[in-house]
């Protein structure tokens, strides 16, 4: 019932969006003498800022053609490199260029396509030979692709790294690959670390960087972490899972539906969101539209949301929120216990931004903590000031203070 009623929802929605920016277009085209008052352009802005709000969104593009590398312009293509059910290793294939270290960059499967990470891709691209984890839309995923949680996620990491590390160009074939968690794939993307050490694995990473990820979130718990544990594993089951209807191609799956992440998150900083589209209304009243545009564009991401598997979202929660599987030596994948003392040579660089209220501080440093037999010269903590959750991997701090320290111990910790 629950997505049955959100789709009724979206429809009407739908349709006042498109009814409202061809209002917009109308009062604001020059052949209307309206569109020379004042409240014609006031109600025109108005208009075009609920007609952005309200739109109908599918899977954005990365759209990332080209790089500049040593002061030159390189063509940049996408190239599927494995397809899996649930997501697809991608890479972003420099023309021309061979060699360089292989980076990994896993993308959150926390309600956003991997494409909230352009900017991430975008500056390790001059760098680096650079993959994404592309994961798919749950409610895209039929029933007979089976199912995916917690230790399928493990897996396809542990795949994507292998697959990384037999393949290569020049100079790079055949090295450990580095790896690059953003947010909630820090616990996974550790777990396969400690597999892949304790197995010897020849394309365990060279570097593991989390990024504001929620490795104990007992340190500095926030209001996402509050809500996990204040409630029993079974609300979750009871309140916030819904089945794909008919109309889509995982018709019958059970998912944490991307719309109430968003929604979550949304009211978390509403008055924030608010302010910004009042705004973005000003800018357009004002004519300003590039300012507009800014908005717009983060907003466009920010509202492309996916689905999660059942199974994945409840796992994560039990393991990582409730009961805090990894930093207390529990965790199990596939039977096995993910023992951070099996890793020994892998450089890992936690970092954490002073303003994040999604994962506090101390909760991604935690993961050099447990990681007892790792000299201390392979750990390395960075606390970016002034920088919340979306400034740590995107804009300006990730540009020129961050993605630096980044490039760095990559270099440092090349294996």
């Amino acid at each position: 019932m629950l997505y049955n009623a959100y789709e009724m929802q979206k429809s009407m929605l739908a349709g006042a969006s498109a009814m409202a920016d061809f209002s917009a277009g109308w009062l604001s085209n020059p052949a209307n003498p309206l569109s020379y008052l004042g409240g014609g352009t006031v109600l025109a802005s108005a208009l075009e800022v609920f007609a952005h709000a309200a739109a109908p969104r599918g899977k954005p593009a990365f759209g990332l053609n080209r790089t500049i590398i040593d002061g030159k312009e390189v063509a940049v293509e996408e190239e599927i490199v494995l397809r899996k059910p649930f997501g697809q290793l991608k890479r972003f294939k420099r023309k021309g260029m061979t060699g360089g270290p292989k980076l990994l960059i896993v993308a959150p499967m926390s309600g956003h396509y991997a494409t909230l990470l352009r900017g991430t891709v975008e500056r390790m691209l001059p760098v680096a030979d650079v993959y994404i984890t592309d994961w798919r839309d749950a409610k895209q995923v039929p029933l007979s692709d089976g199912t995916f949680d917690l230790d399928d996620y493990v897996d396809y990491v542990i795949e994507f790294l292998d697959t990384i590390g037999k393949g290569g160009d020049g100079d790079a074939k055949g090295k450990r690959p580095h790896m690059l968690a953003v947010c909630q794939p820090s616990v996974p993307c550790y777990a396969a670390a400690c597999v892949m050490s304790a197995d010897k694995h020849p394309h365990r990473p060279a570097t593991l960087t989390m990024m504001g990820g929620p490795v104990d979130t007992r340190e500095a718990p926030t209001a996402v972490n509050t809500l996990a544990t204040e409630r029993p594993h079974s609300w979750f089951s009871q309140n916030v899972i819904a089945t794909i209807p008919a109309t889509y191609p995982g018709a019958g799956r059970r998912v944490y539906p991307g719309f109430l992440q968003l929604a979550g998150f949304m009211s978390m900083n509403l008055g924030n969101h608010m302010m910004s589209h009042y705004e973005m209304f000003k800018h357009l009243v004002q004519g300003d539209e590039d300012s507009a545009d800014l908005s717009k564009d983060f907003y466009e991401e920010y509202r492309s949301v996916c689905d999660m598997t059942a199974e994945f979202y409840l796992q994560t929660i039990d393991v990582v929120f409730q009961n805090h599987a990894l930093p207390k030596g529990t965790m199990q994948h596939r039977g096995r216990t993910v023992d951070p003392a099996a890793i020994t040579d892998i450089g890992i660089l936690a970092i954490e931004g002073e303003k994040d209220d999604i994962s506090g501080l101390g909760q991604t440093k935690a993961a050099l903590t447990i990681a007892t037999k790792l000299p201390a010269a392979k750990k390395k903590y960075y606390m970016a000031e002034g920088a919340g959750h979306y400034g740590i991997f995107n804009g300006s701090r990730w540009r020129d203070k961050i993605a630096p320290v980044v490039v760095k111990w990559m270099a440092d910790n090349a294996a």
